[in-house]
């Protein structure tokens, strides 16, 4: 900000001696014109609206949950304080959260709130939610800022509506009229600073921000700007879904995130509906190192369940909460051995006018799944859509909207009626879908009771039409559909390969998926609540590797050391807290070399591949829209490949467009750092809007 020319003008010879002193200047003008670049940029800490109701951000609410009347009456600290809420899909952790939120605001804690989601979509998801509720929080006369931060933020048109354009002239009294409001504008529900929103790096200044976890994590990693987005963090409650979502690289990264929100007055909550003994004691030990505390004892009683932590505790450190009736529940599951079952039940609920999902492990097999599906007889192609990560940008929010829209909270008989999804884990979290009928690729086990949140998830009669809360739900008992081989207990290495090929990529542990399916199919069903502790402990507890069969033994012993590697790798790659910033050979935090970039996430090398239409002989985006500045339809042409894929098709380019890719770099900045894919003849077949980027259409 002090490089701001707008407000601090360069002073040098006569401009500068006309002060009678240094004193003199810096009171005259050097502190105006920091008052005034401060209140043009709006990140000074915002009145806070008392706390009065959980209806005060909810008003829709008219009964609340267990757990959200725990947010109510639990007994606040004013020192920094973790939460850890968990309870089943549908619960209202999200309302509780921001209960807890605004009650830490009221009581003078904390000025703001940063919401990490795991994925984009996710948080674009939270976005929507949270730009209805968040100003309740402050006074009515404050304009709090709303970002959305993740790569793809400039992309929501949502949010680019509500970042305040207007720039003011430089003026020396720090009133700034916001010129994005009229005076019967003042409710407006999403409102962000052009000057917090002009990047990422200052997202985290923002009053309220939902992002990706990423945006956090660089907060303790040595990454350009990491002190401004630690800095972003302070005095904020920093809340984290779906926690338990995260590799163990990210966890090991979010521990010392934790120590850090901790060590600088941060409060902390952290949301999930399947967290595991050891991930719950291990976060709750960072942030207690980060007070210089010990952990209080922690209990693992199976019917301990759903449960709401609070460390350290004014009165209690556990309390056990009800879930809502509604959530509470029996869902039967039924075991389908074959590819073919699983088709003639699709064929069968879709005559019978249900919605379908299945939830495929990987890209290429969602994409089999849906050719294989389209064959069927009665299946109409109007009906049937494929989901995954492998989409264009453009591609991927239409069919994101399209999904929201026909299996979502409000979708209706007609929208519902004989549809199928077929997808991969992109609808496994936060995305409020709700299917008639859900089949699900073996997973690990809290995987597939994050699936099972999507089955019968809103209470609808048996036409699909939704019914009012409190009412039964009309469409029989739900039922999960697992697809997996039999449990048997002389499993060797190849006990998945001809059912799941390639499982074994996504989730390496092969021994924590028999452990999964042995679980969920030596029973006909299980219950929600009561039994999701007994669940995840049987997977994830410290005394099951006994279980495993003698063939698996060997691969989950590996998959369990490549754990710790990347366990220990995000502890290597993370601040040392206790060394500071220092640069001696004796205090060496590494890292901070120019060409040195840690990640966030591990993950195989892959290319943003820029998509590219011949019009008139030229290449356009291949993503059409006039709405948009080019260099947005360029990023909105985008899908990231791996890094085999790209080197495939790369060779199949066609000669005579290399130079024109080369000049359209040179006149597009915003295209120098990627890949452009022209989609000629040869090539036409990698990409479709509908199916997205299937490499096996390469021309070689």
């Amino acid at each position: 900000m002090g490089s701001d020319q707008r407000y601090f003008t360069y002073n040098a010879g006569d401009d500068f001696f006309k002060y009678d002193s240094l004193k003199c200047y810096w009171s005259q003008t050097a502190l105006p014109s920091a008052n005034n670049a401060l209140s043009a940029a709006q990140i000074s800490a915002k009145k806070i609206a008392p706390f009065k109701s959980i209806q005060q951000l909810f008003p829709f609410i008219e009964a609340v949950t267990p757990l959200q009347q725990y947010a109510l009456d639990v007994v606040l600290s004013e020192q920094p304080q973790l939460f850890m809420l968990e309870d089943v899909t549908g619960a209202g952790k999200t309302e509780a959260a921001l209960t807890l939120v605004h009650r830490l605001l009221d009581l003078g804690t904390a000025d703001g709130v940063y919401i990490a989601l795991p994925t984009m979509a996710t948080a674009n998801g939270m976005y929507a939610r949270l730009g209805e509720a968040y100003r309740k929080m402050y006074h009515t006369a404050e304009k709090p800022s709303l970002v959305l931060a993740h790569g793809a933020s400039q992309f929501s048109k949502q949010y680019q509506q509500s970042i305040a354009s207007f720039i003011p002239d430089v003026v020396i009294s720090p009133q700034v009229k916001d010129q994005d409001y009229q005076d019967n504008e003042e409710s407006a529900s999403a409102y962000c600073s052009a000057w917090v929103a002009d990047s990422r790096k200052k997202a985290l200044l923002a009053d309220v921000g939902v992002g990706t976890l990423d945006q956090a994590l660089l907060a303790i990693l040595p990454a350009k700007h990491q002190s401004l987005r630690l800095l972003g963090l302070s005095r904020k409650v920093l809340v984290i879904d779906e926690v338990h979502a995260y590799d163990s690289y990210m966890q090991g990264l979010l521990e010392t995130l934790l120590e850090a929100q901790a060590r600088q007055g941060g409060s902390v909550i952290l949301l999930s509906a399947t967290l595991p003994f050891s991930m719950r004691t291990g976060l709750a030990n960072a942030f207690m190192a980060g007070r210089g505390q010990v952990l209080p004892v922690l209990t693992n009683a199976t019917d301990n369940y759903p449960l709401a932590t609070q460390i350290p505790a004014v009165q209690h450190c556990e309390t056990k909460v009800t879930t809502r009736k509604e959530v509470a529940r029996k869902v039967f599951v039924e075991h389908l051995a074959s590819e073919q079952k699983v088709l003639d039940l699709i064929q069968m609920k879709v005559a019978q006018g249900k919605s379908v999902c299945w939830v495929r492990n990987t890209v290429n097999s969602a994409k089999k799944s849906f050719d294989d599906v389209s064959l069927l007889e009665g299946i109409k192609p109007d009906k049937l859509t494929l989901f995954h990560s492998r989409f264009a940008m453009i591609d991927r929010q239409r069919i994101e909207n399209h999904t929201l829209k026909i299996f979502g909270k409000n979708s209706t008989e007609c929208e519902r009626c004989g549809q199928v999804l077929l997808a991969t884990q992109v609808v496994e979290q936060s995305l409020d879908l709700d299917f008639d009928i859900l089949i699900t690729d073996l997973a690990p086990i809290d995987l597939v009771l994050q699936r099972a949140g999507r089955l019968h998830r809103h209470v609808r009669d048996n036409k699909g039409n939704r019914l009012s809360e409190g009412e039964a739900d009309q469409r029989g008992q739900p039922t999960l559909y697992l697809f997996s081989p039999e449990a048997s207990e002389n499993a060797g290495s190849d006990w998945l390969t001809s059912l799941l090929p390639s499982i074994e990529y996504v989730y390496p542990d092969l021994g924590q998926l028999w452990l999964s399916a042995k679980l969920l199919l030596v029973k006909p069903s299980f219950n929600m609540p009561q039994d999701a502790r007994r669940l995840i402990e049987g997977v994830y507890g410290l005394d099951v590797k006994s279980e495993i069969p003698d063939g698996l033994s060997d691969n989950s012993f590996e998959a369990r050391l490549l754990k710790r590697q990347e366990r220990g790798m995000a502890h290597l790659n993370a601040l040392d807290l206790q060394k500071g910033y220092s640069m001696t050979s004796a205090e060496n935090n590494s890292g901070w070399d120019d060409d040195v970039n840690i990640p966030t996430r591990l993950a195989e090398t892959t290319y943003a591949v820029a998509l590219a239409r011949v019009v008139d002989g030229r290449l356009q985006p291949y993503a059409q829209d006039e709405s948009q500045p080019r260099a947005t339809c360029w990023a909105l042409s985008c899908v990231n490949l791996r890094e085999g894929d790209w080197e495939k098709v790369e060779k199949s380019i066609p000669k005579q467009w290399q130079q024109q890719i080369e000049q359209l770099k040179e006149q597009e900045p915003s295209l120098k750092w990627l890949q452009i894919l022209p989609l000629v003849e040869g090539l036409l077949a990698c990409y479709d809007e509908n199916k997205g980027w299937n490499s096996s259409g390469v021309a070689l």
